[in-house]
């Protein structure tokens, strides 16, 4: 490893003699070409005009990235990015999916690259492997909810291996190049104060619409129990169902606050009715206070700008808050008129309680959404835990018998307010560059950052809880402290060189040349109580009843690269480029660590050569590129230590068998061609690009045989393949002195195959849900959804047997993750000082299972469960009371089907436990959305002509207004349970917010 650092250095060192500076504005360009093009931030922070690059990029200032406040800037950019996927999985604090183009990569990373003022930064999330594939745990949130958005300038979106090749392999998803606010001369105060209230609530087409006929049980009418000593029918408190006997306000019945000591109605039986507040009132509403203040300015040496953020918000959760401080600051002084140095720095320190659990295990969502009697009032529930402070609960062993303990669900406010998870966390981000001019064509820059995480994750179980999965041994505990212990260091050191060239009036020539070199190293420990706790709610490691080794890691990764680029143009309308990088990686063996891709780019300003009155602006644009994606750092295969017991060493044995020496870098090549235009004095713009893209040689895990003594192997095969469409357009309908709208327009359509796996292997089994499983199989998208499912006829009818109930075929393809294709529609309105912006989100085809639905229908809870067969008469009665329901579909001779089958009890014609396929759950992901809107007012500049204060602005923001359209019932198709590969998969997921917002905007 040092013989890697120092060797690379040296190489750092020497390669910075060829330089190039950022390009210049010439004065042989027309200023027509400048003002519609302008100036952008691409890779390594240099800046080049738009036309003379050779693939796309989109770019989103601080209006449309800072439109409405958010905890994490990415959420802000659905929509607005033609071929970029946003997914908000809904997630208190939660992460979020960034997807250029389409996933690449079969179990690596395939998320879009950061990138803060130049430098790569640390953007992944900390969830467990458990959270991920939705078992069970939380979300943690991803690195990119550590930026300020009132600090960010400007996005530009870097889509295909050419525009990022610079990066190298950490950009092979393409890149987010993020460019924060700069001191700027000024002779002002440059005092920006920007306060912000909101509050949300639940939407509730995104929540169970609860059938409100029937009680808790699963055996219909049969489902009361009796008991020696009393007089009415006891509630089946035991069942987690609702589908139980038909309410009846005249019925007296012992409830589970019968049994419950000091209750109101202890010892009392109560009217069989349902309740006045069903889980929707659970919910809170969220309130939010984003405050933050910007100082900016400078002379002619010195410029500064500070920005300081506070975010306090809770959510529609009880006992759910997240407290976030946010200091950014940048400092520049130039010295001399070559010599400039800046220094940089964020800041983040934030501490959250109470996020929401995902997944299927231990979910109060869960419960609400599956598994929950409808006759139980949810506030009742909340006042039993406020007055005794017990985990009185609704769903009790053997409350006959005096054992008043959870069965399988603690009450909920007991799970909120007893059993919740914390976290801290801070991060900095600092560096500082020095920029020396040597010529006025010949610059250096040199830059080191630092990027430093430690995070703190906790996790509670109060004595008295209902026993689940919990801890490192993973054991069935009543009580318990889980506690996650993470530090992650990145350095990063660049030197840059910039030389310039013009070679004859017409002829010029720009070059770059550096290197990078990147030092991680990432320290963690996952500790726990074994067997519960000693102390009722002292959550500490050592008051555990046994123990258990504690996990630890130590993982330390260098990455170094050296690149150089030659552009070219010829009289300001022909472009040509050129990059090449060679990276050398410690994640990879000494035969394959080092790997050399290279990029190729062009770009026609045809609008310099043909001149027209209507026609602005036109460029047509190709390249070629080829990148390299290694692993994540950390050696695969190796012994785990699992500390001693007993002073005899622990270890965990890899599953995976792994030919170290063998593995080779992940190979993307890419090509692209595009099509700019600006026509009828810059009202209408258009931005055309087709793409194709193809992966190689990918790494990924295949099941090996148990007589090899492990259950996979990780191998370098396989080949997936993106190719598609992405227009960008932007349209200024009308345009006078006072008024303005403009339109832009974002659509994109990616088709993704998996082209092949391992030599004879046709599926590769990526996750499993229970009921059914994710997939990457040849021939499909990535993210196939494979279970049972409808048997069709000739005409696509769906076939039942004999006794009415459907055919069932197996190891089918239901559906997969990957959208049809994305768009997004931005309307904005100007009247003077007022103005008006809404955004219209769309995103059309995907395939989402819902967990939720299969088991809630199994259980009676929602609508469809309930009501009226086609005889008129309620479906849940008995067959010889007219009841029952006959499934859509034809007998196996074609006929019409007629059989009524028998709807009574759970199980007899809802959820797959009713022999209903998979299929029946998967449904299209497809949504139409009003995602934001915000209108303005700022006060006239005469008003404050006489004051200190230089402007002030109103602002009334809506986010997740409305869901226009939506194909899944009762819940957001985005809705989900972690960033990462494994999506579309629903179990007792979060509801959306609907939030509201108020902003005052003060500029001194």
């Amino acid at each position: 490893m040092k013989k890697l650092t120092s060797g690379v250095l040296l190489v750092v060192l020497s390669s910075s003699f060829v330089v190039a500076q950022a390009q210049q504005i010439k004065p042989s360009d027309t200023l027509k070409t400048q003002e519609i093009e302008g100036v952008v931030v691409t890779a390594l922070g240099i800046k080049r005009e738009k036309k003379a690059l050779g693939y796309s990029s989109q770019t989103l200032d601080a209006e449309k990235v800072n439109s409405v406040p958010t905890n994490n800037f990415i959420n802000n950019l659905s929509g607005k990015v033609a071929g970029m996927e946003i997914k908000n999985n809904g997630n208190f604090g939660g992460s979020s999916n960034i997807v250029l183009r389409g996933t690449k990569s079969i179990t690596g990373d395939n998320q879009a690259l950061i990138v803060l003022d130049g430098v790569p930064i640390i953007s992944g999330n900390l969830n467990s492997s458990d959270a991920s594939r939705g078992r069970d745990g939380f979300d943690f949130g991803n690195a990119t909810a550590d930026i300020d958005p009132n600090n960010i300038e400007s996005i530009n979106v870097l889509k295909g291996a050419a525009a990022t090749a610079l990066y190298g392999s950490m950009a092979a998803n393409g890149a987010v190049i993020i460019t924060t606010k700069k001191g700027k001369k000024s002779k002002t105060l440059g005092l920006s104060i920007n306060s912000t209230v909101s509050v949300g609530s639940i939407d509730k087409t995104t929540f169970p619409k609860y059938q409100k006929t029937y009680g808790g049980g699963y055996g219909g009418e049969d489902s009361f129990i009796t008991a020696s000593g009393y007089d009415f029918p006891i509630a089946p408190i035991g069942d987690d169902a609702s589908y139980g006997a038909a309410y009846n306000p005249n019925l007296l019945v012992y409830q589970w606050n019968s049994f419950v000591p000091g209750n109101p109605n202890f010892g009392k039986p109560t009217p069989w009715v349902a309740a006045q507040n069903d889980p929707s009132k659970f919910f809170e509403n969220s309130l939010a206070f984003v405050n933050s203040f910007n100082l900016n300015g400078g002379d002619d040496v010195n410029t500064y700008n500070l920005t300081v953020t506070n975010n306090y918000e809770t959510g529609v959760l009880p006992n759910s808050r997240l407290n976030k401080n946010m200091f950014s600051g940048s400092f520049s002084r130039k010295f001399s008129d070559k010599l400039t140095a800046r220094t940089f720095l964020t800041f983040n320190d934030q501490t959250t309680v109470g996020r929401n659990s995902v997944g299927y295990g231990d979910n109060i969502l869960t419960g609400f959404r599956q598994w929950w009697p409808l006759n139980v009032d949810v506030l009742e529930l909340r006042n039993e835990f406020f007055r005794t402070g017990q985990n009185y609960t609704w769903n009790m062993v053997d409350p006959t018998g005096g054992n008043l303990s959870p069965y399988y669900w603690n009450n909920p406010y007991w799970d909120r307010y007893k059993n919740y998870s914390s976290d801290d966390k801070t991060r900095l981000i600092a560096g500082a560059e020095l920029s020396y001019d040597v010529t006025k064509k010949f610059n250096i820059l040199g830059r080191a950052t630092i990027d430093y995480t430690s995070s703190k994750q906790e996790i509670r179980k109060a004595l008295g809880s209902h026993a689940e999965e919990f801890g490192l041994a993973q054991a069935d505990e009543t009580s318990g402290y889980w506690v996650f212990d993470d530090t992650i260091m990145r350095q990063t050191y660049d030197l840059i060189g910039r030389y310039s060239l013009s070679l004859s009036d017409k002829f010029n020539a720009q070059f770059v040349a550096g290197g990078q070199f990147m030092d991680q190293h990432a320290r963690g420990t996952e500790n726990s109580t074994t067997g519960g706790l000693i102390i009722p709610d002292l959550y500490t490691v050592s008051n555990s009843r046994a123990s258990f080794p504690l996990v630890e890691n130590n993982i330390r990764g260098q990455k170094a690269g050296v690149y150089a680029q030659a552009s070219f143009d010829y009289d300001r309308f022909l472009y040509l480029e050129g990059t090449v990088r060679n990276d050398t990686s410690s994640a990879l063996p000494k035969s394959n660590r080092n790997y050399t891709y290279y990029s190729l780019g062009s770009s026609f300003v045809f609008s310099e050569l043909f001149k027209s009155n209507w026609l602005n602006f036109g460029k047509v644009r190709l390249s070629y590129a080829e990148v390299g994606n290694d692993m994540a750092f950390g050696r695969p295969g190796f012994y785990g230590n699992r500390g001693t017991v007993n002073g005899i060493p622990m270890a965990d044995i890899s599953t995976t068998y792994v030919d170290f020496e063998s593995l080779k870098p992940e190979r993307q090549k890419s090509w692209e061609v595009g099509l700019e235009t600006s026509m009828f004095k810059r009202r209408v713009s258009l931005d055309v690009s087709l793409y194709k893209t193809n992966t190689q040689d990918l790494l990924f895990s295949v099941p090996q045989s148990p007589s090899t003594k492990y259950s996979f192997s990780l191998i370098n095969a396989g080949e997936t393949e993106n190719k598609g469409v992405e227009v960008a357009l932007t349209v200024v309908p009308i345009k006078s002195d006072n008024f303005q709208w403009d339109i832009n327009l974002n659509w994109s359509k990616n088709k993704n195959i998996v082209k092949a796996l391992s030599q004879g292997r046709q599926n590769l089994q990526l996750a499993s849900f229970q009921e059914t499983t994710l997939n990457a199989t040849v021939g499909e998208a990535y993210g196939t959804f494979r279970g049972t499912g409808f048997v069709y006829d000739a005409n696509g009818n769906k076939v039942v047997d004999e006794d009415g109930y459907y055919l069932v075929a197996s190891d089918r393809v239901l559906g997969n993750i990957q959208p049809e294709w994305m768009g997004g529609v931005y309307n904005t309105f100007r009247y003077k000082n007022f103005s008006l912006g809404f955004l219209i989100d769309v995103k059309k085809g995907g395939s989402v299972y819902s967990l939720d639905q299969s088991y809630g229908g199994y259980t009676g809870l929602y609508g469809y469960t309930a009501g009226l067969n086609d005889l008129g008469n309620p479906i849940r009665n008995s067959l010889t009371d007219g009841g029952g329901v006959i499934l859509s579909g034809v007998k196996q001779d074609g006929t019409p089907n007629d059989i009524r089958i028998d709807a009574s009890t759970a199980g007899g014609a809802f959820g797959t436990d009713a022999g209903l396929p998979q299929e029946a759950f998967i449904y299209d992901a497809s949504y139409v959305k009003l995602r934001e809107a915000k209108i303005s007012y700022s006060l006239p500049t005469d008003l404050l002509r006489n004051t200190f204060i230089k402007g002030m602005t109103f602002s009334l923001m809506g986010q997740n207004l409305w869901i226009i359209h939506k194909n899944l019932p009762d819940a957001d198709p985005e809705a989900g349970t972690s960033s990462g590969n494994i999506q579309g998969y629903q179990s007792g997921v979060m509801p959306t917010t609907r939030i509201y917002s108020f902003n005052v905007k003060l500029d001194f």
